[in-house]
């Protein structure tokens, strides 16, 4: 679901479960060459966030707002900052 699809870039090859919940202005991608992320089911990705490279976002994960995710997030956990770390 998009509620606000304007700016939002996905590379090609992205994998991207079912239910998942993508605000405005998000960038999932790749960088030097790496593989594309792979985003699990039921994934809440916030306004502005960046997921680059070869990262896995587990189902039931959040990404915050503006938050710039270069490890895999685990599934069920939180990813804020820049670069994100996870929080509980």
């Amino acid at each position: 679901m998009m509620p606000h699809p304007n700016g939002i870039v996905i590379h090609p090859n992205a994998v991207i479960g079912p239910n998942c919940l993508i605000f405005q202005q998000v960038t999932i991608g790749t960088i030097d060459g790496s593989t594309e992320p792979v985003i699990e089911g039921h994934v809440d990705i916030g306004a502005g966030a960046k997921i680059l490279g070869s990262v896995r976002v587990g189902a039931h994960a959040r990404i915050g707002a503006n938050a710039v995710v270069l490890i895999d997030v685990p599934a069920g956990r939180t990813a804020v900052g820049i670069p994100a770390r996870i929080k509980s």
